[in-house]
């Protein structure tokens, strides 16, 4: 931002293109939204060993892409839009996850995710985290997102509702993992747990269609070696 007077701030233009796609995105999208829970105990501590074996820091973000695109290539509709009289479903699953850049929000892009392995897109995120931090994202680094995520879980949030960009029909938005007591095997058991919101187009994607995805996420985070291997 650029600081023009003591009471006025200048936006730049990747904020000023960020406020047209938003407002764009409340106007046209009747959305809905769904939250669910995932036990990610077992996911969690699994993150260090993965690191041993492959040589590569696996963040939770990582996974979450994972997830996200396995679970849209079973749920196609999840990555469509709607297109005049017509719902048209993308020709692949590229997955937008939002960074935090000194100069505003930006969202790179994990393009045809559902057919990299985790290491890949561990790979891959921290390239393009780097390069959205230093202003060296290119253009097709930002281009094609088909379905979103947003995460900050680093800001010590446990949930959020997230604005679906106009290229996408839903976004899926993510906390930190907190302690919780939920019920294992009857009895009262502290969960690594994530809290997991869904903000959907309902005009191409009904409520059971959404909830279907949502919990297929969740199910693949709580067995996390469906998204090793």
């Amino acid at each position: 931002m650029e600081k023009t007077s003591t009471n006025c701030i200048r936006l730049t233009r990747i904020q000023k293109l960020i406020v047209e796609r938003m407002l764009k995105s409340k106007q046209t999208k009747p959305c809905f939204y769904l939250q669910a829970q995932a036990d990610v105990t077992e996911l969690m501590h699994m993150r260090p060993k993965l690191r041993k074996s492959f040589g590569v820091k696996i963040t939770t973000n990582a996974f979450y892409i994972r997830a996200l695109a396995l679970a849209a290539q079973k749920f196609p509709l999840m990555v469509a839009r709607f297109d005049g009289d017509n719902i048209k479903i993308a020709d692949a699953v590229n997955v937008g996850f939002a960074v935090n850049a000194p100069h505003g929000l930006v969202v790179p892009v994990i393009k045809d995710a559902n057919q990299k392995t985790i290491v890949e897109i561990a790979a891959l995120e921290k390239i393009l985290t780097e390069k959205a931090r230093d202003r060296k994202l290119t253009p097709a680094d930002i281009e094609n997102e088909t379905i979103a995520l947003s995460n900050l879980g680093a800001y010590d949030i446990y949930s959020f509702i997230g604005i679906i960009p106009p290229p996408a029909s839903c976004i899926l938005s993510v906390g930190n993992v907190i302690d919780m007591v939920r019920p294992k095997d009857g009895q009262p058991t502290v969960c690594k747990t994530l809290i997991m919101t869904l903000a959907v187009d309902h005009r191409i994607i009904n409520g059971a269609y959404a909830a279907d995805f949502l919990s297929l996420i969740a199910e693949q985070l709580q067995n996390p070696q469906q998204l090793v291997c």
